[in-house]
């Protein structure tokens, strides 16, 4: 087994990938990986990695779907973002996990590790990754 956590660079409101960033803290072995998002207002999950679009379209679907323009939430002590974020981080989930052969991630061909950054102002995001195998 083997741990390691990562800080991030801040990133702006949005699906990020992130996909290079975890595999570079791999070892080249064989055995399945968690990669878990230790914050409550950003989140975590496994797509398209080839068609920038899709990142514009996840953002803004997340958007409409929980919007910041409802008034029924009470919790916004850190602004209007505070619980749409908590929110899309619930629906998202905070941690994927995918299985390793030889060092060689087994995810599809258009498959890649998202942040999903969903405050208008964030800091470094950490990232917890555990790799269970050989």
């Amino acid at each position: 087994m083997y741990q390691k956590e990562i800080i991030l660079e801040p990133k702006r409101r949005g699906f990020h990938l992130i996909t290079d960033e975890v595999l570079n803290q791999i070892p080249a072995q064989s055995g399945i990986v968690n990669v878990f998002i230790k914050h409550t207002s950003a989140s975590l999950t496994i797509n398209e990695n080839a068609d920038p679009s899709v990142r514009v379209d996840f953002e803004n679907h997340f958007n409409k779907m929980v919007s910041e323009d409802e008034k029924y939430f009470t919790h916004r002590i850190e602004g209007p973002d505070d619980m749409t974020s908590h929110i899309k981080s619930s629906i998202l989930g905070s941690s994927v996990s995918f299985p390793i052969k030889n060092g060689i991630p087994q995810l599809g061909i258009w498959q890649g590790i998202y942040l999903c950054e969903h405050r208008n102002h964030s800091s470094g995001r950490k990232i917890f990754i555990t790799f269970i195998g050989e």
